[in-house]
């Protein structure tokens, strides 16, 4: 089964204006910074802080410090996890679970 392309179809949809394709975007009055930026508290976030010898990323759930991955300029990361008492506990591997599914192996 063969479909034909009518010519007239064509010269309709060239004339039609570009306009009416792109949707209009509202420009804000003023730049967003990224500092004023304020995520939903019960969504899990990451805040990324680059020191001088090392960048932390810091893992909170629902607004609560779960762990802290510590990514040195030399050597291997490793996480600083939340003690019971207080204080934080040396870990090779995170605590936090992520989905992750397998969809091909060979």
């Amino acid at each position: 089964m063969k479909i034909l392309f009518s010519p007239c179809l064509l010269v309709v949809a060239l004339s039609l204006p570009v306009s009416s394709f792109a949707q209009e975007v509202e420009q804000p009055d003023e730049p967003v910074v990224t500092s004023d930026y304020q995520p939903s508290p019960t969504e899990p976030q990451v805040v990324i802080t680059s020191g001088e010898d090392a960048t932390f990323y810091e893992y909170r759930v629902n607004g609560e410090l779960k762990e802290i991955k510590v990514v040195p300029n030399r050597g291997p990361a490793y996480y600083l996890v939340p003690a019971e008492g207080g204080g934080w506990i040396q870990e090779e591997k995170s605590q936090i679970l992520v989905p992750s599914w397998i969809i091909f192996s060979w």
